[in-house]
């Protein structure tokens, strides 16, 4: 159990939900934003005194029983749940992050030769990928292990900072980061991950920012804008999906609307590859 993450994740949540949300009335002036901690106990049925001393880090273990009671009180989501549960010690599972890719996954991505496709698994490392991730995205094979980090490559950008004033960029890059939150609460024993958080909180300010906010969301799907130095702009929807049978895994598709420009656009590239 980490008392301390435990103390800070319900702090953040607490300050998220308003009385309105819980179906309570806002009460006159509230000195800060959200719920009371007498209102949270009183919504999970426990004591005041218990519940601040969960916030403070000096708590009991918490059972089950507490923290589902909670995660209705604080109107948490499925992930925002299932990393309460492993920052207080009680893991909804104890998953471990495998290093393979499955033959049949290396087979589909293959497969696409015209929908640029990789699989990443749940630290950001690119774990495989097809001819036309690599127009996309550069040499990869040409890079180390450790190279092939998509967080590293967000925030040691000696660019971060226009990273951020694109909306759509900054956007990413902070679902990126809910994400990756979401899956150290998955993970807590993989120490790769604890080491990447690690780097990037001293590296980092941007990153040490969006971390301290304790957002947890697994990353789904989402519009990406690709500025190509050979066929232009490319508008895509990256759909992120996972991969059966493997929680530690996800398929990332870049998909255009068909006939589009942008569809055409892909169309272009894939020749540039082939004969390249």
């Amino acid at each position: 159990m980490n008392r301390d993450e435990l103390a800070e994740f319900l702090r953040v949540c607490r300050a998220r939900v308003t009385p309105a949300d819980v179906g309570l009335p806002a009460g006159g002036t509230r000195r800060t934003p959200g719920l009371r901690r007498q209102e949270v106990a009183q919504l999970a049925g426990m004591s005041i005194d218990y519940y601040i001393r969960l916030e403070q880090g000096r708590g009991p273990h918490p059972s089950r029983q507490v923290l589902n009671a909670l995660s209705r009180a604080l109107v948490l989501g499925q992930d925002e749940r299932a990393h309460l549960f492993h920052v207080a010690g009680q893991p909804l599972d104890r998953p471990r992050i495998r290093e393979d890719v499955p033959q049949s996954m290396l087979h589909l991505i293959a497969f696409l030769d015209e929908v640029p496709a990789y699989v990443l698994d749940a630290r950001y490392d690119l774990r495989a990928w097809n001819p036309m991730a690599t127009t996309i995205m550069g040499n990869l094979d040409g890079l180390a292990p450790e190279q092939r980090n998509v967080l590293r490559w967000i925030f040691t950008s000696p660019d971060i900072g226009k990273h951020f004033d694109d909306e759509e960029k900054g956007a990413f890059a902070r679902a990126s980061v809910s994400d990756l939150r979401a899956a150290a609460g998955r993970y807590p024993d993989d120490r790769r991950i604890q080491a990447l958080v690690a780097e990037l909180l001293a590296l980092s300010p941007e990153f040490a920012e969006l971390w301290s906010r304790h957002e947890v969301r697994v990353r789904r799907e989402q519009r990406k804008r690709i500025h190509h130095p050979v066929v232009g702009t490319i508008d895509t929807i990256c759909q992120v999906m996972p991969v059966p049978d493997r929680d530690d895994l996800r398929l990332v598709l870049y998909t255009t609307e068909p006939g589009s420009p942008s569809h055409q656009a892909l169309r272009e590239l894939r020749q540039y590859t082939l004969s390249s």
